[in-house]
C-alpha cells in the first residue's frame, strides 16, 4: 500500500513539475480608443442597387470614443486572448442628394436619422517562433491566427420610411506580432499586424504599443490602433477606416 501511494505521489509530482516550471500568464487588458471614422456603406435589395452613402458627409455621423475589453492567457509560447468591442455611431443630416438604401428611396431636403452599430469580438491565438529575451532587454516575434467576428445593423429612417439591414461577417486573420522589452521588461514596446484578402474583400488591422510597468502586475499602455475593412457581402458594402489612439492598463498574473 506503502508503495502504492508512493508512485501515485510520483506521478502527480512528474505531471506538476513541468506545469510549474513552464511560463504560464493570465490577465485581463481594457482600452480606450479615440478613432477618427471616415468611410462609406451601400445596401442593395434584390437588382436594386445601393447608393454609396459617406457616413461624414452624406449622414451627418462624427467621431466616437470606444472601449473595449480583452482576456488573455498564455503558456510558454502559446498565446490565447478574446477581445470585444461595441460600435455604436449615429447621425442626422439633412440630404443634399437622392439615396437608395435597401430599395427604398430617399430624396433631396429629406432629414435623415442614421446608424451604424456592431459588436466584434477577436479570438487570436499567437505562437512565439522566435524568442531572444534575456535579463535586461529581448526580442520575440510570433504569428497570429484571429478570427474576427462582426454582427450587427445599419438604418437610414426619414418620415415614412424606416430601413434597416442586418449584417454579420465571420472574418479570419493572420498576421505577425513583434515584441521588444527594455530595462528587465519594464518599458516594452509591441507592433502587431493582422489582414485578409479575397474576392475583392480586404480587411486589416494594425496596432502599435508601448507599455510600461510601475508596479508588478499592471502595465500601462499608449499606442496607435488602425482598423480597415472593404467588404461586399449580402448585399452589404463596408468601406471605412478607424484610425485613432488608444490608452489602456493591463493587469496579468
Amino acid at each position: 500500500m506503502k508503495k502504492t501511494h508512493l508512485a501515485l505521489a510520483l506521478f502527480f509530482v512528474s505531471l506538476i513539475l513541468p506545469v510549474s516550471s513552464s511560463a504560464f500568464e493570465i490577465g485581463a487588458k481594457g482600452y480606450y480608443w479615440f478613432p477618427s471614422f471616415d468611410g462609406t456603406v451601400k445596401v442593395d435589395d434584390a437588382n436594386i442597387a445601393g447608393t454609396e452613402i459617406y457616413f461624414d458627409k452624406d449622414l451627418g455621423i462624427d467621431d466616437e470614443n470606444y472601449p473595449s475589453i480583452e482576456v488573455f492567457a498564455g503558456l510558454d509560447d502559446h498565446h490565447l486572448s478574446l477581445t470585444y468591442t461595441n460600435i455604436d455611431y449615429s447621425g442626422e443630416e439633412t440630404i443634399d442628394k437622392q439615396i437608395i438604401f435597401n430599395g427604398r428611396t430617399y430624396n433631396i431636403n429629406d432629414q435623415v436619422s442614421s446608424s451604424i452599430s456592431y459588436e466584434m469580438l477577436d479570438l487570436a491565438y499567437q505562437y512565439d517562433f522566435l524568442d531572444l529575451e534575456n535579463i535586461l532587454a529581448g526580442l520575440s516575434m510570433g504569428v497570429v491566427l484571429q478570427a474576427k467576428y462582426m454582427d450587427g445593423e445599419v438604418s437610414l429612417k426619414t418620415n415614412g420610411i424606416d430601413e434597416r439591414e442586418e449584417f454579420t461577417f465571420p472574418i479570419p486573420m493572420v498576421g505577425i506580432n513583434l515584441h521588444i522589452g527594455i530595462l528587465a521588461d519594464i518599458l516594452e514596446a509591441r507592433l502587431r499586424g493582422t489582414a485578409i484578402g479575397y474576392s475583392g474583400n480586404s480587411v486589416y488591422e494594425i496596432m502599435a504599443d508601448i507599455s510600461w510597468t510601475p508596479f508588478p502586475f499592471i502595465d500601462i499602455h499608449g499606442g496607435l490602433k488602425k482598423f480597415v475593412i472593404d467588404v461586399d457581402e449580402d448585399d452589404v458594402m463596408l468601406d471605412y477606416d478607424m484610425t485613432g489612439p488608444y490608452a489602456a492598463l493591463t493587469i496579468s498574473f
